[in-house]
Order: C-alpha cells, then sequence, then structure tokens
C-alpha cells in the first residue's frame, strides 16, 4: 500500500505513461474497426469513431474519423448508466447498442452505437465505445437517410439502448430483427460485428493495463489525464481576448419547402469560461434537418479546439469549461419524433455560427467561411454486370475558406467529416454500376481577397443500368460561404442532372430519390470557399499565376482584383483605376 501511494502522489512518469496508453487504446480500437468492417463508408470514408471512457462516462480517449462525433461517445455511455445504473444491472460481457438521436446517440439512425462496460476485480472502472456510420439501418428510403422524412419512424430501426449481448451471450433476437429490417444486412451486421471486435480490443488492452500497473494506478491516471485537460483548456482560454461576439445565419430549407430558418449565437469568453448561447434559434422543423442538444454540443466543441488547443487529445477534461445554452425543442434541440436523417446541415451551423462569430477575434486561428456542407450522396439501383442491387453512401468534398496569410484549401471535407475520405474512382467504378466522368476542381473565381477561398470540386456519375436513384442533400445552397476582412463571399453547393438528350434538371440543393436512366450524369458541384482580406491588395505575381493555372479567369483578374492581363501570357499589362486608388492609399 505504501508503494501504490507513492505511485500516487509522485511518480508522475507512470502517470503519463499509463496517460498515453489509454491513447493508443483508442488508436488501436480505431483501426481495428476500420480494417475489419464491411462498408465502404467506414473501411473508405472513415465515418465512425471509437474510444473509452471512465466509469461515469467522461469520455478519456477518442480515435475520430468524423469530427461531428466528439463527445458523443460520452452521452451514449451516460444514457446506458441512467437505463443500467443500478448495481448488477451491468455484468462483464455485456454489450449495449444504441442510436437515439434524442439521448444518447446525438446524429442520425444511421450512426449506431455500441458499447461495453470493462470490469476489474469486480469493479466496473471503464467501458469501450463506438459510433459508425451503417450503410443501412431500413426506413423508407435505400440508405435509411434521406431529405424528405418528416417524422423519426421513417428513418430506419431504432436501438433505444438495449443489451446486443448480455454477459457475453448475444441476442440473437435482436441480431435476426434487425436482419430482417435492413437492405443490405451482410454490411449492417458485418459492420456490427467490427464494432464488436473493436471494443473487445479496448476491453482487452484496458486490463493489460490494470494488472500491469495496478486499477489504483490506472484510475489515478485517469483523474490525472482529465485534471490535465481542464487545466491546459483553462490556460489557452486566459490567451483569448475577453468578451461577447455574435453572428447570425440562415439554414436553407428543411426538405419539405419549409425555409430559410434563422440562426444564432452569442459566444461570451472569460477567464475560465467559453459560453454559446444558441437561444433564439428557429424551433424545429417539419424535415429531417433538425439537430439534437447532443448533435450540438459536439459542434461547439469542434470550434472549442480549433480556437484553444486544435492538437489536444481530446477528453471530457478539455471541455469542462464550454458551457452550452440552447431553447428547448430548437432547430438545435430537437425531441422526438422530430426528423433528423440529414441533421448534419443544422449541427455544421452550429459550428460555423461559433466559428463566424469569432474568426475577426483570434484570425490565427481561424478563416473565412468553407463550403460547410457534408454534401452528401446515395446513389442506389441494380449492377449491369451482376444484377444485384447496390448501394453507395458518400459525402463530397469542397472548397475552405481563406486566412490571414493563405489562401483557403481546396477540395477538403466539412469540418464535420475531419479526417475523411470519399470513395476512390477505382472502387466506386468496380462496386457500383456507375462511371466517373470528372472528378476536378470547380475552378469559378468565387472567393476573391488578399488570400482567395480554396476550390470546390466537381464530381460526376454517369448511370449504366435503367433504375437508378440518387438522394442528396447539399447545404449552402443558397446563403454563400462568407467572407472575411473585406473577402468576398465563396459560391454555392448544388448537383444537376444531365439527361441522354443534354437538358439539365437543376440545379437542386436538395433532391429525394431522383430517378435515372441509363447514359444519365449526376454531376455534384461544391462551393469555393470565402475569401480573406480585400482582392485589391492581392499581389500581382499571384493574380497572374492564378489566371495561369485556371483558378480566375482573365475577366475575373480585371474585375474583381483590378488587374489587367495579357490573354495568351497572363502577364500584366495594366490595371484598373479601383486598384490604383488602393494602391496610392
Amino acid at each position: 500500500m505504501i508503494e501504490t501511494e507513492v505511485l500516487r502522489k509522485r511518480d508522475q512518469f507512470t502517470l503519463e505513461i499509463v496517460k498515453d496508453s489509454l491513447i493508443a487504446i483508442g488508436e488501436e480500437m480505431f483501426h481495428t474497426l476500420a480494417r475489419t468492417s464491411m462498408s465502404p463508408i467506414i473501411y473508405e470514408v472513415l465515418d465512425f469513431a471509437s474510444g473509452l471512457t471512465d466509469a461515469k462516462g467522461q469520455l478519456l480517449t477518442q480515435g475520430n474519423g468524423v469530427t461531428g462525433f466528439i463527445g458523443m461517445l460520452t452521452f451514449m455511455v451516460k444514457q446506458a448508466l441512467e437505463k443500467f445504473g443500478k448495481e448488477g444491472e451491468l455484468k462483464p460481457g455485456d454489450i449495449i447498442i444504441i442510436n437515439d438521436p434524442y439521448g444518447g446517440g446525438g446524429s442520425h439512425l444511421s450512426d449506431v452505437g455500441l458499447l461495453m462496460p470493462i470490469f476489474y476485480e469486480g469493479e466496473l472502472v471503464a467501458f469501450s465505445a463506438n459510433k459508425a456510420h451503417w450503410t443501412e439501418v431500413g426506413g423508407k428510403d435505400p440508405g435509411s437517410w434521406t431529405t424528405d422524412s418528416t417524422e423519426i419512424y421513417q428513418e430506419g430501426l431504432q436501438f433505444p439502448c438495449v443489451k446486443l449481448f448480455n454477459e457475453g451471450k448475444i441476442n440473437q433476437a435482436l441480431v435476426d430483427l434487425t436482419a430482417s429490417n435492413v437492405r443490405f444486412p451482410d454490411l449492417s451486421l458485418g459492420d456490427m460485428w467490427a464494432q464488436v471486435a473493436a471494443l473487445r480490443t479496448g476491453e482487452k488492452r484496458f486490463l493489460e493495463l490494470c494488472e500491469k500497473y495496478s486499477k489504483t494506478v490506472v484510475l489515478d491516471s485517469i483523474d490525472h489525464l482529465l485534471s490535465h485537460g481542464e487545466q491546459l483548456a483553462i490556460k489557452e482560454i486566459s490567451k483569448l481576448p475577453k468578451g461577447t461576439y455574435e453572428a447570425k445565419d440562415f439554414i436553407d430549407d428543411d426538405g419539405v419547402g419549409n425555409g430559410p430558418f434563422p440562426v444564432q449565437v452569442k459566444v461570451t469568453i472569460t477567464d475560465d469560461e467559453f459560453i454559446c448561447d444558441f437561444r433564439g434559434s428557429h424551433p424545429q422543423v417539419l424535415g429531417p434537418v433538425n439537430c439534437s442538444y447532443t448533435g450540438l454540443v459536439s459542434a461547439a466543441r469542434t470550434i472549442f479546439l480549433a480556437v484553444t488547443n486544435p492538437s489536444q487529445d481530446v477528453n471530457d477534461g478539455v471541455f469542462r469549461p464550454l458551457k452550452v445554452i440552447v431553447d428547448e425543442r430548437s432547430i438545435f434541440s430537437a425531441e422526438r419524433p422530430a426528423a433528423v436523417s440529414t441533421y448534419w446541415e443544422t449541427t455544421l451551423y452550429g459550428a460555423d455560427l461559433v466559428w463566424k462569430a469569432l474568426a475577426p477575434a483570434v484570425p490565427q486561428r481561424l478563416n473565412a467561411g468553407h463550403f460547410l456542407s457534408v454534401c452528401g450522396v446515395v446513389l442506389c439501383g441494380i449492377h449491369p454486370d451482376t444484377n444485384e442491387p447496390f448501394l453507395t453512401v458518400e459525402p463530397t468534398a469542397g472548397g475552405w475558406g481563406a486566412g490571414n496569410g493563405l489562401d483557403g484549401a481546396a477540395g477538403q471535407f466539412c469540418v464535420f467529416d475531419g479526417e475523411t475520405y470519399n470513395v476512390p474512382v477505382e472502387v466506386a467504378e468496380t462496386r457500383y454500376g456507375i462511371l466517373i466522368d470528372e472528378y476536378s476542381l470547380r475552378t469559378d473565381g468565387a472567393g476573391g481577397g488578399e488570400y482567395r477561398g480554396g476550390s470546390g470540386c466537381i464530381r460526376s456519375y454517369r448511370a449504366l443500368s435503367d433504375g437508378q436513384t440518387v438522394t442528396a442533400t447539399f447545404g449552402r445552397h443558397k446563403f454563400l460561404p462568407w467572407g472575411i476582412n473585406g473577402g468576398y463571399d465563396g459560391s454555392r453547393n448544388e448537383f444537376e442532372i444531365v439527361k441522354t438528350n443534354g437538358e439539365v434538371a437543376g440545379p437542386f440543393g436538395k433532391y429525394a430519390r431522383f430517378p435515372l436512366r441509363k447514359g444519365e450524369v449526376v454531376r455534384l458541384i461544391t462551393g469555393t470557399g470565402g475569401g480573406y482580406g480585400n482582392p485589391l491588395h492581392r499581389p500581382v505575381d499571384k493574380v497572374s499565376l492564378d489566371a495561369k493555372n485556371g483558378y480566375i479567369s482573365v475577366k475575373q483578374a480585371k474585375e474583381i482584383y483590378g488587374v489587367i492581363l495579357d490573354p495568351h501570357t497572363f502577364n500584366m499589362v495594366g490595371v484598373t483605376h479601383a486598384r490604383q486608388k488602393e494602391d496610392s492609399e
């Protein structure tokens, strides 16, 4: 006991080693799930998260593909503790499944969470948990999420925090029920087993830590990890400019004909608190763009990290200074039975509002607005070679905003998706009944500034069989990525259908189940990010190079940047009166 007390009080080296081991466990869980899953949206796109919490549900470590899942594991575990919190209700070998959007789930039904209590010497010491986007959870539409649902019951199977395993024995009835209600049971159940494997990996490694260092030292290390995270966050908050910052915006529509919807935030920064107050935003709506309070908290956490310490390993200690306030039954805090299948459109606005409010105050951390939307696509039909049904679900890359000293990044995923990917062209053309005609940058010249916004993308799918359908939701279709400090706004997200006779349907922001005939093309077009600074201050050589590389036209060089270029050599031959005046000042 004396030796243990010495470790507890003095041996910071051991505490740090165990702390880093916990972080490594989260990473190993992440890779286990990615390498054993069945769906491209998991193993290619990385639309999932995994990690550990303590026995109270406080997040210890999280391996992330999707930034928007930051913190959702915590809420999942806390809901399970609320339901099974009585002594003896949770046992070794239990695994709980949950996708309730309004409580522990926090997103939509397609994101299925699994969690496992970890016991050592008969005591509950931690949880391993993960959350992954299943290709299918049933519902009225292939792929389960859609743009025109009006209540949760249309969106798929609901797992209301129930036991998938009870003391190591699988609930076969629940598995059979799931298999009978999804269109691609091999994919969904395969992903479920991959999640189970990742949970058991986390349990195994955590118990090994307890065996090596003792339970007492591991639990002390957990306290150290959380306290250290809180201390780092408060230290960084103390460096931020104090005050209240506000932003307002509009969400385009809800997918069923209503909108736009005003939303707003007040961000108050004190010496030790970071308060995001979304009160006054629009109430929950009929269509599926609603998000829950859990989703809003995850959105606020994303920008909180970006402003304070973006390289910080996440845990609940880091987020203790963050407070998120919102009205009940808001579009940011929807309650049952509100439709939520494209919740990310609104969750992203939660992040973007905080971003927009603080960007002028912390330009060293926050750029101008980016294309914002996941720009999610579901494409399904019959494969022409196998006559088997296929289904692809993926996000689309776009342009990010410029910042103080740098142009915006081109062809990246939105802040919600984080370090995710799209399905590679080779995989898509092999597995699905499509050809990819084009994958290019969208060089529309939008987002002008001293530092210009990054280009969006164009990705085109050609149907190889009749009877295919496409569902897509491209937010920021009506309200553009915002420029900053005199920079111009970016361009909108949109998609269109090019018929075989050359006619074009669209452009659309949202559409459910658009029918495709063989040879028709879906063109996905994402926005260019907002610009930073006055375009007339952009150096002439950069304007010339932008035109030479095709990012802007010669006409735009003159109209936006005030630089007159030779249309053949792209060398400067003069400047406009507006630029002369600006230069003289």
